[in-house]
């Protein structure tokens, strides 16, 4: 049964451009340069500044308790503090549906909206933040729903109620190609009349950077972005966010002996979770939510189905990869020209990456996904054409001082090592468990391995440490469900320190318990 799909990467690039009327005679006219903001809140030029990372929190209220909105209390505490909120994607569980922004996104972090003391008056599509809050699209931001399911889910939603069938969070829409998440977040300029337009631009493309106007982002008026992939300066950093879901394709298959062994693995393996999906909907449907026990497992079940659609769609992403990928070079192009131009601006003394999906991770079932590969790939092809172009401008610093990413559901502090290329000695924050029920760490331990194919003799090398796992675990034979959020304080000087302070909430045994971990300087 397939539940979700995911758009083809044209698809989403096209759709996006359209949204935003990318390099309309416009935009084009006056300058703007669609992939800036300024944040105008008069604290921008601050070199000592804090701010929060959240990711992979779209979800709803789980029987009696609401980890996102317990995650959001954590953050409330650290507010006035901070000057805005990163989120590293999968705003909406579980494929993105404007059906549920109100109860997955506005309802737990009301207080950061305006007008937020009356949730329900908030239309999805008009979301004004009051603190800076500047996501990036995950794939479940992306996915919709294929039309027999659908049909399905949408026209038997209240007799499934009504019978005791669970909500799965997939009702009569998906993302459509990620329409939601432009209608909420983006300037979603295409719906505008010239007229329109034209005032709009004047209105709001009011900032000035190096490269031009761009957009004025002014918290509690007008906080829209610009594109799906943007860069803003804050304090002297250079911060960059991707949408990794159109460079996370995998590399063809070799059409070889041992390629083709490996396609009949995965065809095999692809098969078995199918059956397990199967056997999974039967016991969730056979589960009463109004028992605590029972809806601690409907939860964990309904984990394991998110996760098994996130293996298929792996998988079908190595099957169909017969052909060269389609990758977004345009994107990756502008990140490689961005970062040679950071580096070359004396009034910026560091540089951050935010985006999806993690280059390096030990979560269980994301370490070794090939998406987690290709994304590293593409990465490390974007460093190091910079690093050949800088030469020794860099001397001995990294190409940038932080990726911050979501995708793994859990938080995760990893370092590269020299891995012989230019994304060596870079440190690697995950936040991914805001929402979602956490998941465990990898059993093959902290150390991260790569075989290098394009070495003679298939090089094998470590190219990560994991030195902070916060996922989750089990304790005196309790399920412990720890989840999280990142406060990041950004120090003066260069190159910078961040002083990284980890924010949990655990849930054992029903009832919840705030920690704040020890922080550590990076």
């Amino acid at each position: 049964m397939k539940l979700i799909s995911d758009p083809p990467i044209p698809v989403k690039i096209q759709k996006m451009k359209e949204r935003v009327r990318w390099m309309h005679p416009s935009f084009v006219q006056r300058g703007i340069d669609q992939t800036s903001i300024v944040i105008d809140d008069r604290r921008q030029d601050n070199p000592e500044f804090s701010f929060m990372v959240i990711g992979d929190s779209g979800t709803k209220s789980h029987s009696r308790h609401h980890p996102q909105r317990k995650v959001a209390e954590l953050m409330l505490t650290h507010r006035d503090d901070c000057s805005f909120v990163l989120h590293t994607g999968d705003v909406i569980y579980v494929v993105g549906s404007q059906e549920y922004y109100s109860t997955n996104f506005i309802e737990p972090y009301r207080e950061f909206l305006v007008n937020g003391d009356n949730p329900k008056s908030i239309p999805y599509d008009r979301m004004v933040f009051n603190l800076p809050f500047l996501p990036v699209l995950g794939n479940h931001d992306y996915y919709d729903v294929p039309l027999m399911y659908r049909l399905f889910t949408g026209t038997t939603s209240s007799l499934r109620r009504l019978f005791r069938y669970k909500d799965i969070e997939i009702g009569w829409h998906g993302s459509y190609q990620g329409n939601a998440y432009a209608r909420a977040f983006m300037d979603y300029t295409q719906a505008m009349s010239p007229q329109e337009l034209e005032r709009h631009l004047d209105r709001h493309y009011t900032a000035k950077t190096d490269t031009g106007r761009c957009l004025r982002y002014e918290p509690g008026q007008f906080t829209r972005l610009p594109n799906r992939y943007y860069t803003f300066r804050y304090g002297g950093i250079d911060f960059f966010a991707l949408d990794s879901n159109t460079f996370n394709t995998p590399s063809p298959l070799p059409a070889t002996q041992e390629g083709e062994i490996y396609r009949r693995e995965l065809q095999k393996r692809r098969q078995e979770i199918d059956r397990e999906e199967v056997e999974i909907l039967k016991i969730y449907d056979r589960l009463n939510p109004d028992k605590p026990t029972e809806a601690e497992q409907l939860d964990d079940l309904s984990a394991k189905l998110d996760q098994i659609n996130e293996i298929k769609i792996d998988i079908e992403k190595q099957l169909a990869s017969h052909q060269m990928p389609a990758i977004d070079f345009e994107q990756l192009e502008w990140l490689r020209s961005k970062l040679i131009e950071s580096w070359n601006t004396s009034q910026v003394r560091g540089r951050v990456i935010f985006f999806h999906h993690p280059p390096y991770v030990t979560e269980a079932t994301k370490w070794n996904q090939a998406q987690t590969l290709a994304v590293r790939h593409r990465l490390r092809w974007v460093f190091e054409q910079v690093a050949e172009t800088l030469g020794s401008l860099i001397k001995e610093r990294p190409i940038v001082d932080l990726i911050l990413n979501g995708h793994a559901h859990c938080l995760e502090h990893l370092c590269t090592t020299d891995t012989g290329f230019a994304d060596s000695h870079i440190n690697c924050i995950i936040s991914g468990g805001s929402g979602h029920r956490p998941r465990y760490q990898r059993r093959e331990g902290t150390e991260l391995m790569e075989t290098f194919a394009e070495i003679a003799g298939k090089s094998t090398r470590k190219v990560a440490d994991s030195r902070l796992f916060v996922g989750r675990h089990n304790y005196n034979f309790q399920n412990r469900l720890p989840y999280s959020c990142v406060r990041i304080d950004v120090l003066d000087g260069s190159p910078p320190k961040f002083i990284i302070r980890p924010l949990i909430t655990e849930r054992v045994e029903q009832k919840w318990h705030n920690t704040e971990l020890e922080p550590f300087v990076i």
